[in-house]
């Protein structure tokens, strides 16, 4: 277990810097500079050239690049070229509200998912053929169109819950969980159709191996035979779906975001593109690499937990 950890970590080391060295390439590609946006359309071209040079612009891309790296391996992600607040500062305090979402969405998918899809194995019929449809349905919608919808049913037509806005959990616990609610339900929706798809069909599959069969004739309860033995052997492609909409809505969190306008790194990363503010792009680029490295690691040592074969490799 150890062993796959340390190497797992090993892995992640060139996957962060390639991520990193993509991210300074792509942003460099994008028309215009931080310069042109401070200066303004209307200002002189000496203007923009002595803001370059204030902000080290007019170096060689490699140099830039180089530079930045230096100040990583120290700690340092820079400072914003627009509000001179270190970068590090700006994420981690908006981490917890892009935390509280993806991590809310992706429990409320296993759980709702997981439940939905052992049940719709055992009973199989309409069930059945309702989740496949929904989890066509969740895999063809963006979560953005989820979260206008909800906007305008449960906080317009029925205003039960709040629009915008965003209250940290230290602050108050109850206006805290009103505010990710429904941002929560939007990215969870198309994840929650999934893993009940992958569930049922593991699960039904499990249902008719030898060995439940064995256990049926043995006097074992069905309840035991669905949630402690179909289930467990069944969780390995789980976990995967699981895993892959934990990174699903890491992704959907940039527009969920913006439309529930909450300050979390999706709105973030949105303004310093448009500012082409580039540390601030390089900070969050990194602190996302560096979530889904993380997720991985976890979905590995699950796998090793359920299937006891991969703790030798």
């Amino acid at each position: 277990m150890l062993s796959m950890i340390v190497k797992r970590v090993l892995i992640a080391i060139p996957i962060l810097l390639v991520t990193s060295a993509l991210t300074f390439l792509l942003q460099a590609l994008i028309p215009g500079d931080a310069a042109r946006a401070i200066v303004g359309a209307q200002g002189s071209q000496e203007s923009y050239q002595q803001v370059r040079d204030q902000l080290h612009l007019n170096l060689p891309l490699w140099q830039q690049y180089t530079t930045y790296l230096g100040n990583l391996l120290h700690g340092n992600l820079g400072t914003s070229l627009f509000t001179g607040e270190p970068v590090l500062q700006s994420i981690t305090s908006r981490l917890p509200v892009t935390l509280s979402l993806i991590i809310g969405a992706t429990v409320v998918a296993a759980v709702v998912g997981i439940v939905l899809g052992a049940v719709s194995a055992k009973i199989g019929g309409w069930l059945a053929r309702l989740i496949d449809v929904l989890a066509l349905v969740g895999m063809a919608l963006p979560n953005f169109w989820f979260a206008l919808v909800l906007v305008s049913v449960f906080a317009v037509a029925i205003p039960l819950l709040p629009a915008t806005g965003y209250t940290p959990l230290s602050q108050d616990p109850g206006l805290w969980l009103a505010s990710i609610v429904l941002p929560v339900i939007a990215l969870a929706i198309g994840g929650i159709a999934q893993v009940a798809k992958i569930t049922r069909d593991g699960v039904s599959d499990a249902m008719e191996q030898d060995y439940v069969r064995t256990l049926r004739a043995g006097g074992v309860s069905e309840g035991a035979l669905l949630w402690k033995h179909a289930l467990k052997n069944s969780g390995v492609p789980v976990v995967t779906v699981v895993g892959l909409g934990f990174v699903g809505a890491l992704a959907g969190s940039l527009f969920v975001e913006n439309v529930f306008v909450l300050p979390g790194l999706g709105s973030l990363v949105n303004t310093a593109t448009t500012q082409h503010d580039v540390p601030v792009i390089q900070g969050v680029a990194l602190a996302y690499a560096v979530i889904v490295v993380a997720i991985n690691l976890v979905i590995d040592i699950s796998y090793a937990f359920l299937n006891p074969k991969v703790k030798t490799r």
